[in-house]
């Protein structure tokens, strides 16, 4: 029997603001290289819950751990074993990919030498050699959210979180953008990700789907269409987004 390593897990996670709760006792476990959906409308509770597993907001109670650290006592070896990239573009707009490269390495602890050799290889994966002196700014979208997710995976972290990653970009970028999904997977890098688009759920070793903030499913997207009797996972979502009473989180 094959065991995988279990690199994020939460028991009865729960989140209070006054008397609203923003998740609500939510359990599940992610693995070592799993490319993991966390699928809600908005206001499920996936940006809260996403921000106490980065380490940036203190539960009210249950127990999360995050790479093995303790998302309570541990926050700073959290913080050093992930990656994080956003909707909203990362990196400085006013430096070139390459002075990207070289200051996020900087921050996350890599040598010069490290730097160096990781800067030549994701410039030349990312087919960047003529635009690696221009400022970020003047790169077309597609670019930036490909290079935001190399630089997000410079330090080689344990988890990625990625925050609607491809909003706003053209489905044949989207599609090259999971591609760097997937060669992260391949050398062991979990990928939890949270998308809109339900054809990406599709792309999924499993997904889940959060509700006014309670966790509602989790399982492969196949199973789950099984169990609502549909080959597509927007009915899935549907079914079970029609109840919701929020609208943000």
């Amino acid at each position: 029997m094959i065991t995988r390593e279990v690199v994020i897990k939460t028991d009865k996670l729960t989140k209070k603001f006054g008397d609203f709760i923003a998740t609500n006792e939510i359990s599940f476990e992610v693995y070592s290289g799993e490319i993991f959906g966390f699928l809600g409308a908005n206001g499920a509770g996936k940006t809260t819950a996403i921000r106490m597993l980065c380490g940036l907001l203190t539960p009210t109670s249950g127990h999360a751990t995050v790479a093995g650290f303790d998302i309570y006592k541990q926050t700073e070896k959290v913080k050093s074993n992930i990656g994080y990239m956003s909707q909203k573009f990362s990196l400085y707009e006013d430096l070139t990919p390459r002075e990207n490269i070289k200051f996020y390495g900087g921050i996350y602890g890599l040598t010069d030498k490290e730097i160096k050799g990781k800067s030549d290889s994701l410039i030349h994966q990312l087919g960047l050699e003529m635009q690696a002196d221009k400022l970020v700014g003047s790169l077309p979208l597609g670019w930036k959210q490909k290079l935001a997710f190399s630089v997000a995976i410079i330090h080689d972290p344990k988890i990625v979180f990625l925050d609607e990653p491809t909003g706003g970009v053209d489905p044949v970028t989207r599609r090259q953008f999971w591609d760097l999904i997937y060669d992260a997977s391949e050398k062991g890098i979990t990928s939890f990700v949270t998308t809109h688009y339900m054809d990406e759920a599709e792309y999924c070793n499993r997904i889940s789907m959060m509700v006014d903030g309670v966790m509602k499913e989790c399982d492969t997207p196949s199973i789950l269409k099984e169990k609502y009797h549909t080959d597509s996972m927007d009915e899935v979502f549907f079914e079970l987004a029609r109840g919701a009473k929020r609208t943000a989180d």
